[in-house]
């Protein structure tokens, strides 16, 4: 697969990504280089990861608890604790090895750690390879709040290297495949139509490259999310706030990304039949394709009224107003739509809804 060029750097696939990583490091003369990974890519992928690197370096590895609750200040402070100890400097590289939760943190430790230190991110989960791969977003979460904490700033370049999702699990892999579905939705009713036939998600190399190139054109129009870009949200304005709730929750189990924006687009979807006029069968077809792939889930008034509180949260807000990505119909987004109140209570019915 060819490599996708992004404003300034490039996304490189499988053995093509091996050779730009080794090219590099030959004509950097970096003075540490460090490997961000958790316990699970630190045994699954960095011994075949090393194995393709050519060349006499003295890596340094460092490891963090997995999981997004361990998306915070207080690991960044760990590794950045770590990078001063290990004698990193302005010079030094790191290498961030695993999934959306590893490359947020790690873009975020190295592009403060000095001011800002060179980092490549190598996405091992399918979420990460089409969605934390473009962009240039990094940062963590503010207790259950999501991404509130970070900067905009662009690696070196993104090495996707589909081998790795043979380490993960079924669960895992569906919750990244829920970001594909949202590329379709906002971008290429074609796309949408292919994905929905998608029964293996391991070998899907192109439409993995698909997703990147939808977003990668998204981005590279409105590199600072001021208007296009926030249709990247679509699903997340809900969703987000879904999955702040159960990673805060002590009686729910908590939720994966893919899993709570799914729901997020089953409901955004009826806001949009409601605002802007998506037609009834596109709605039905969202939401029977949602819950094909993933189990539903029941919500009490209670949670519902705790889920709908923490909507102020969400980066999309200014002015005081909650803006919302809809569509019109599959393929065609609108941006910075708000939503009466009266209207949240019919969206949670429809998706509880046989």
């Amino acid at each position: 697969m060819q490599s996708i060029t992004s404003s300034s750097y490039a996304v490189h696939f499988n053995q093509r990504a091996y050779d730009a990583l080794n090219t590099h490091l030959s004509e950097k003369t970096y003075s540490k280089i460090f490997i961000l990974v958790d316990e699970n890519t630190h045994t699954h992928c960095l011994p075949n990861f090393l194995a393709q690197v050519r060349g006499d370096y003295d890596f340094e590895i460092i490891e963090i608890e997995s999981g997004e609750e361990n998306k915070n200040i207080e690991t960044c402070t760990g590794v950045w604790n770590a990078l001063s100890e290990l004698d990193g400097d302005r010079k030094s590289l790191v290498i961030n090895l695993g999934g959306g939760v590893l490359t947020d943190l790690g873009g975020f430790v190295a592009s403060t750690f000095k001011r800002g230190i060179d980092f490549i991110n190598v996405p091992t989960t399918l979420l990460s390879m089409v969605d934390a791969s473009v962009g240039g977003k990094t940062g963590v979460d503010l207790g259950p709040l999501k991404n509130q904490i970070g900067v905009i700033n662009q690696p070196q370049m993104v090495l996707i290297i589909t081998s790795f999702l043979q380490t993960l699990e079924e669960r895992q892999l569906r919750s990244g495949f829920a970001e594909m579905l949202k590329h379709g939705l906002i971008q290429n009713k074609a796309y949408w139509e292919a994905l929905k036939k998608v029964q293996d998600f391991i070998h899907i190399d192109d439409l993995i490259y698909d997703s990147v190139v939808i977003k990668n054109e998204v981005v590279l129009q409105d590199p600072t999310e001021q208007n296009l870009r926030k249709i990247l949200n679509y699903g997340h304005t809900l969703g987000h706030a879904i999955e702040s709730y159960f990673l805060e929750s002590k009686t729910h189990k908590t939720l994966l990304h893919g899993e709570a924006i799914g729901i997020g687009m089953i409901l955004e979807a009826y806001l949009s039949k409601e605002l802007l006029g998506l037609p009834e069968e596109e709605l039905k077809d969202i939401k029977s394709t949602f819950l094909s792939y993933y189990d539903k889930v029941v919500f009490s008034k209670e949670n519902i009224t705790t889920i709908l509180s923490l909507l102020k949260f969400d980066k999309k807000n200014s002015h005081g107003n909650i803006n919302f990505v809809l569509l019109s119909a599959i393929g065609t987004p609108e941006i910075d739509i708000t939503i009466p109140d009266e209207l949240y209570e019919g969206a949670f019915a429809y998706y509880a809804d046989h």
